[in-house]
């Protein structure tokens, strides 16, 4: 299917009407001034959009310069603070010193704890070597009732096999 002059002309000649049915080609004067009217709200908008951002910054310029003061009055905090940590410090030198002489008390202590256990230590070397005689005892009474049992096999056997022969002769 070809085109002929006649179409194209008429395709020509209705473009533009179609197109701003579409809202493609050239809109018409009411799609127009809703254009400017929406520009123009955009813009309000734009502009209070502007007018709050300036309040936010003045705002926040009042927050640190609060936030300043803050730290102003922090650092004489952390100055009291400081020296009441120096004085509570020297305090606990005190105390530490005492608390070395009771660990010097309580090392004496445990020294003597040390001696015990060695005394006790050497108590159960003692019972170990006692342990050590009753498991021999056990080892050898274990080896006689082996050697019984193989004695007993032994003579069961033996009757047995007696047994047998004497019965086949008979």
């Amino acid at each position: 299917m070809t085109l002929t002059q006649e179409d194209i002309d008429f395709i020509k000649a209705n473009m533009a009407d179609w197109l701003a049915e579409q809202s493609l080609g050239k809109p018409p004067a009411v799609y127009e001034i809703e254009l400017r009217e929406r520009m123009v709200r955009v813009e309000e908008e734009l502009r209070h959009q502007r007018e709050l951002m300036r309040e936010g910054f003045t705002r926040m310029d009042e927050r640190f310069a609060q936030v300043d003061k803050r730290f102003e009055l922090a650092e004489q905090r952390h100055q009291e603070l400081r020296q009441d940590m120096l004085a509570r410090f020297e305090q606990m030198d005190k105390r530490f010193e005492q608390m070395d002489k009771r660990f010097e008390q309580v090392d004496k202590r445990f020294e003597q704890v040390d001696q015990r256990f060695e005394q006790i230590d050497k108590r159960f070397e003692q019972v170990n070597k006692r342990f050590e005689q009753v498991d021999g005892r056990f080892d050898e009474m274990i080896r006689r009732h082996d050697r019984h049992f193989l004695w007993l096999i032994g003579f069961i056997t033996t009757v047995g096999t007696l047994i047998v022969a004497a019965v086949k002769l008979w």
